[in-house]
């Protein structure tokens, strides 16, 4: 993002265009060399990173490398471009089996070349490192290699901006998932508050899915899901205006879901909004609506509360992002075949220890753990090696300190409708939807703690699990929408287009809907002053 105005961007760029801007890792030469893997050779084949030995540097050649934001002047980069001299092709050819290039080889093509004296050593940029948090080694699933990743900025570094310390126009990272609020901040320092009443100003949109996206794109599990949340939004506009006595509001579900958005209010996320179309049975025609569908409130702390008081929450999700400390799976969409990590976060105070329990939709314990909290520790996570499938239902996490009940949170594995994006045939559900092999999730049986935990095991309500794990259809559709109704609710639905249904609101004049105004993001041609709205 950038920090300052166009205009000073461009009076500073204009006074220093034989200059070109790029930061130095400031630090021991062999140290960097090291660090960055320069002394060992990679190759990317099918999107893996792969180290494949160790390898020389280049003698008579000083390496230098660091951020991989700069800027350039043309003179350069014509120069990188075009030339054909040794030091040019010679470093193309050595970079090309380089883990991170774009971190070393302008550094060092530039010191190394006769433009040598026109190297600054700063890339006008502000990063929001945080080494404790963003050097966790959490890319070893695609590169062979640990390495760091900034942090997003929130409204605490907003100070960070007003430095003058030296000229910077640029800033990373920002999110709006994980804060819109310092963009906003930002760019009303650079341009001013917009109009009192703009709506939209603290609501963040973000699509994750489009029809023209093919079905390729969604995952079984989300598939089902967004089917699920479309049957829950035609429930609540036939039952709403069921009670308004309108005929006109009963729909039938037709085709897949069209659009699919994250929905987030003042950095809170909402729920997913999901267009669909529907027949309405009043007049048989087609209408495109779209539902908000929010996560239900599953955390709940002890009743009569204990003296324990450091457990502030607790989720259950995959893609646990250490770094930025939150799931980015939005709503935790959980299948039997996922793995799922237990996430606690925690006030300051003495060093405790608590035990983790988790239990399955038939009260199996499928896995009990102790997790040491230091007295500064703010989160803990947790994925247990569970044995797969997991069962279909509402799972229970619950949190106990000296074996007495803190907290306890629930998540949903939802039984799956597709199998490869298709209807699942029943030979495939009753394999995903039975649970493991004998109960055992894990090798060691937690069977005596039930009684322990008054957690009774019920025969009756083993036998309906296995009735449900051959479910396909329409009964399957029922047993799913059972589960997701549970934890999930539908909050609202609109039209987005004509509707025979009276009660329903255009989309387009709602405050949730994605079709609904936001002036923040709606772009047009670019101003006199560099602005594009």
């Amino acid at each position: 993002f950038s920090c300052r105005t166009n205009d000073q961007l461009v009076a500073f760029l204009s006074r220093y265009r034989e200059m070109n801007f790029l930061k130095s890792h400031g630090r021991d030469n062999a140290r960097f060399i090291r660090k960055q893997g320069l002394d060992r050779l990679f190759l990317e084949c099918d999107t893996h990173m792969w180290r494949l030995g160790d390898r020389k540097i280049p003698e008579g050649i000083t390496v230098d490398g660091g951020s991989d934001w700069f800027l350039l002047n043309r003179k350069f980069v014509e120069y990188v471009t075009f030339s054909n001299d040794d030091l040019v092709t010679k470093m193309k050819r050595f970079y090309s089996y380089t883990l991170l290039p774009a971190e070393s080889f302008f550094h060092t093509v530039l010191e190394n070349s006769p433009f040598c004296d026109s190297m600054v050593d700063n890339n006008l940029r502000i990063t929001n490192w945080n080494r404790k948090l963003g050097c966790k080694c959490q890319y070893k699933h695609i590169v062979d290699w640990c390495g760091c990743s900034p942090n997003d900025f929130k409204p605490a570094d907003f100070h960070r901006f007003q430095q003058t310390a030296r000229p910077t126009f640029f800033a990373r990272k920002f999110e709006a998932v994980v804060n819109q609020e310092i963009i906003g901040q930002l760019d009303y320092h650079l341009y001013g508050n917009y109009p009192s009443g703009t709506p939209g100003l603290r609501s963040y949109w973000e699509n994750v899915y489009e029809e023209p996206d093919g079905l390729g794109a969604l995952s079984d599990v989300a598939l089902t899901m967004f089917h699920s949340f479309s049957r829950l939004g035609l429930r609540r506009a036939g039952s709403s205006a069921h009670a308004a006595g309108d005929s006109g509001c009963r729909y039938y579900p037709m085709g897949h879901p069209v659009s699919i958005h994250l929905y987030f209010l003042a950095d809170r996320f909402q729920g997913f909004l999901v267009r669909h179309h529907a027949t309405n049975l009043a007049v048989s025609k087609l209408e495109t609506l779209e539902t908000w569908v929010m996560p239900k409130k599953v955390f709940k702390i002890a009743s009569p509360p204990s003296d324990f008081g450091r457990l502030q929450f607790s989720e259950i999700g995959t893609e646990w992002d250490a770094k930025e400390r939150l799931f980015r799976n939005f709503g935790g969409l959980l299948g039997p075949t996922d793995e799922p990590v237990g996430m606690q976060k925690w006030g300051k105070g003495p060093n405790v220890t608590v035990t983790v329990i988790w239990v399955d939709p038939i009260n199996v314990i499928a896995a009990t753990y102790d997790i040491l909290i230091e007295s500064s520790a703010e989160f803990t996570h947790y994925k247990p090696p569970l044995n797969l499938p997991l069962r279909p239902g509402v799972w229970t996490i619950k949190i106990l300190h000296h074996w007495v009940q803190v907290a306890e949170t629930k998540f949903l594995v939802t039984p799956l409708t597709f199998s490869n994006q298709q209807p699942i045939k029943q030979e495939e559900a009753i394999k995903l939807h039975s649970g493991p092999p004998k109960n055992a999730y894990m090798e060691q049986s937690f069977q005596g703690l039930n009684p322990v935990l008054n957690i009774p095991l019920s025969a009756g309500r083993a036998d309906q699990a296995r009735r449900n794990a051959g479910l396909v259809g329409a009964r399957l559709d029922a047993w799913v929408d059972s589960l997701v109704s549970s934890v999930w609710s539908a909050v609202d639905i609109c039209s987005v287009g004509p509707t025979a249904c009276p009660g329903l609101q255009g989309c387009a004049q709602t405050a949730w809907s994605s079709l609904s105004p936001d002036p923040k993001s709606e772009l047009g041609p670019v101003k006199p002053d560099g602005r594009l709205r």
